[in-house]
């Protein structure tokens, strides 16, 4: 698979990365672990070499389940993850980013993932309560120990990455991104592209829909977090399903998935985007990897970018809760 530089402090990962998030958690029941493991190992051999995970993911399971999975080829991928919030009983209680936690936070994911360094570590979220210099100084000082190696923010609005980018360089933004979620383009891009910080988006197909295979009558698991996004209440996917049959009509000219021309999609945006594509199934990651190979020309891009600002996409991407978290600076 070919590379893509994420950043200007040396950081090159896989055009296409592996969000691990819901082999442990969001999307309901965990994947077993010796299949998880399995997915992971598959996707380092189909040329993944960028894994995506965070201590809240789990809670904290899914950090040790990339962790043992990475172990024998350890020097030859990146592993990201996250800090940013509190635990009470084990369980996510608000935003922490003081300076003392995040040390606290990454010794615990340096001990579960296995590893002596953090290749890229992220704010999961801007904490309101902490100055964003003191996070950037924090990380700064950790790189500088030989802790973390490369520094990226999640969620962020352009104000509070100029601050951090000022402090210690970032390397990469992880946000939402998608054909159904363009927000990035208006509010990060720009900012991004004059800094050099590379964009990993998660959710690239959608939390799943942009692969077709959700319908109306389509159920969730009672543990799902869609059942809870606005996005994917019924009467909004049956208006939603206008951008679905555009992909999958796109994907039928081109001899691809949706799925894949999804991902296609993105890749043709900038060439310092990578994103992260989950799944639990090993068939549904090889489709993903498959989309590196899946070209648009610009005579596609061109039609897609006409279609789609006529697709109107309705409901929030996430719940009224989870929004408050998100930075729009």
């Amino acid at each position: 698979m070919k590379t893509r530089k994420l950043g200007n402090q040396g950081l090159v990962v896989s055009s296409i990365g592996l969000g691990c998030m819901g082999l442990s958690f969001g999307y309901g029941a965990a994947t077993d672990k010796q299949e998880a493991i399995k997915l992971i190992r598959r996707a380092y051999e189909l040329g993944v070499t960028f894994f995506d995970t965070a201590e809240i993911y789990g809670p904290f399971v899914n950090e040790e389940v990339v962790g043992e999975a990475l172990a024998p080829f350890r020097n030859e991928v990146v592993i990201a993850t996250k800090f940013g919030f509190n635990y009470v009983d084990g369980k996510p209680a608000g935003l922490n980013s003081k300076p003392e936690y995040i040390r606290q936070r990454v010794e615990g994911s340096l001990k579960r993932l296995k590893i002596e360094a953090i290749d890229l570590l992220y704010q999961h979220r801007i904490d309101p309560q902490v100055p964003i210099e003191d996070v950037a100084g924090t990380v700064k000082d950790l790189i500088q120990e030989g802790k973390v190696k490369y520094f990226g923010m999640s969620e962020a609005g352009a104000t509070n990455i100029r601050k951090a980018h000022a402090i210690q360089s970032v390397s990469a933004l992880q946000s939402e991104y998608s054909m159904w979620w363009r927000e990035p383009e208006i509010k990060t891009f720009e900012t991004l592209e004059e800094l050099g910080i590379g964009f990993v988006p998660f959710s690239p197909l959608g939390k799943g829909f942009l692969t077709g295979k959700i319908d109306v009558d389509t159920k969730f698991d009672d543990n799902d977090f869609r059942n809870g996004i606005p996005r994917f209440q019924e009467e909004n996917r049956v208006a939603n399903m206008t951008l679905v049959n555009l992909v999958k009509q796109i994907a039928q000219q081109k001899e691809a998935t949706p799925a894949q021309i999804a991902l296609a999609w993105i890749h043709a945006q900038k060439d310092w985007i990578v994103p992260i594509p989950g799944t639990t199934k090993v068939y549904r990651l090889e489709e993903n990897v498959g989309a590196a190979n899946v070209i648009l020309t610009s005579n596609d891009l061109t039609q897609i970018q006409e279609a789609i600002t006529k697709i109107e996409i309705i409901g929030h991407r996430y719940p009224e809760s989870s929004e408050k978290m998100v930075d729009n600076n």
